[in-house]
């Protein structure tokens, strides 16, 4: 299997931790945000990140590409057996997905990280300070009456719980992390997750991504790759998969 997309989008994220839980071999090509050709277009006609190419089989978006894995593949369970704790788990997906994502990433992340980096000028600061002083903690208020106190939300870990929590590796990457005495549950619970080897293993090539220019970053990760396979940083599970073009 293949996937196109940014090791930095919380949507990527999500499906290279299920492949990971799943103990599944993927590609990656390294795509870089807003820069997809019209090749790319022809995969994704939205022109969005993930897409998952397996065999004759190309999908796009996160939530189709993580129900296919489950369905199709054993191993590592994504969403829980429990019927009504399944419906629950795709609420926080989707609620991550949609709250989270617009939040997290069109209200802060990308102001403050995408939008100079790729259009090489400040991001929107009045969207910002809203995002920080109303938008974030309503959203947190939420989620401290809904995250365990220990451990993840249904038992194992699952879709859920990456869902929610990829959201918040970007938000640090804005310089927001959620305040321990204020949100004590979330803090816990998001550092839990993000710990978790499916997602502490992409870590490394989020570095890579995050510190090389535009024209750089491909040949930066791919180079990167190499080096952490030699590491034996990426063979370790469930971590199986390496970078491609």
């Amino acid at each position: 299997m293949k996937i196109i997309g940014s090791y930095v989008s919380p949507y990527v994220r999500k499906v290279l931790a299920c492949l990971n839980l799943k103990g599944l071999d993927y590609e990656i090509d390294p795509i870089t945000p807003f820069f997809g050709n019209d090749d790319f277009a022809c995969m994704s006609p939205l022109r969005r990140i993930p897409v998952l190419v397996d065999g004759d089989l190309t999908l796009c978006d996160s939530s189709v590409i993580c129900a296919y894995l489950d369905e199709a593949w054993p191993g590592h369970p994504l969403l829980p057996a429990d019927v009504k704790d399944r419906a629950r788990a795709r609420w926080f997906e989707e609620f991550a997905d949609t709250r989270l994502g617009d939040v997290f990433i069109w209200g802060l992340f990308y102001q403050r990280v995408v939008h100079p980096a790729v259009w090489g000028e400040p991001g929107d600061v009045a969207r910002v300070e809203k995002t920080l002083a109303e938008d974030i903690p309503t959203t947190l208020d939420y989620l401290e009456t809904q995250l365990p106190a220990n451990g993840f939300l249904f038992g194992d870990i699952g879709l859920a719980d990456i869902s929610v929590a990829s959201f918040f590796r970007n938000a640090a990457y804005a310089e927001f992390t959620p305040d321990a005495a204020r949100w004590p549950l979330t803090a816990g619970y998001v550092g839990r997750v993000l710990a978790h080897p499916a997602l502490a293993c992409l870590v490394p090539f989020e570095d890579v991504q995050r510190s090389t220019t535009i024209v750089g970053r491909r040949q930066a990760l791919l180079d990167a790759g190499a080096r952490l396979v030699a590491e034996s940083v990426v063979s370790r599970q469930p971590q199986r998969g390496i970078m491609t073009l």
